[in-house]
């Protein structure tokens, strides 16, 4: 398994090659040693595990947790194919504002770790596309939040917002401005803080 910082501070990609043969694919997107040598700690403990199925041309993000409490995602595409999308949102974070694209294929060969307050999205590039998540934490819905994937200020290279699939609150969530100057950001050290203990 190879590791590749990516340009979020403290977020990862994971790279494994699956095994293939006559009956099918093997793959295993997460080592739990290799994660603890790349990040310094162990994974966190696993509060909740999620999938999403998602038909082409579906975007979905950019969504995050307040913090505290925070969650963590360690996530992977299971089935299908998309582009994935990891957006730092900490205020105080020295990659505050950077977003990363990574392609993931369903062969689930390429896992991503985003700390708590990074923010999440991917477009389904094919139908059928299965997103699987490891979680750090519940589900808590007044905790959860979104910012407009079209805002110019994040610069997230997309369709035009016609051509995708969105939720209704994915299209109403407001600019990454409006969130800081409400206070709705997550901060960098509680983040750190909650992470390390």
């Amino acid at each position: 398994m190879t590791v590749r910082p990516l340009a979020v501070e403290g977020a990862f990609a994971f790279r494994t090659p699956g095994f293939t043969d006559d009956r099918g694919l093997f793959s295993t997107p997460l080592d739990a040693t290799v994660f603890a040598e790349a990040a310094g700690r162990p994974l966190f403990p696993v509060a909740q595990a999620c999938l999403s199925r998602s038909r082409r041309g579906v975007f979905r993000g950019v969504h995050y947790t307040a913090a505290p409490p925070g969650r963590a995602k360690y996530v992977w595409c299971a089935h299908g194919r998309c582009q994935d999308f990891v957006v730092d949102l900490r205020v105080g974070s020295p990659t505050f504002g950077r977003h990363d694209v990574i392609t993931l294929d369903g062969d689930g060969s390429t896992a991503l770790y985003l700390p708590m307050g990074v923010g999440h999205a991917f477009l389904a590039l094919a139908d059928d596309t299965v997103m699987s998540y490891l979680l750090s934490g519940g589900y808590v819905p007044e905790h959860e939040h979104a910012l407009d994937p079209f805002d110019p200020d994040l610069g997230l290279s997309l369709p035009a917002p016609a051509t995708l699939r969105l939720s209704d609150r994915d299209r109403v969530a407001p600019t990454l401005a409006e969130a800081l100057r409400q206070g709705w950001l997550p901060s960098y050290a509680e983040c750190v803080r909650a992470e390390h203990g």
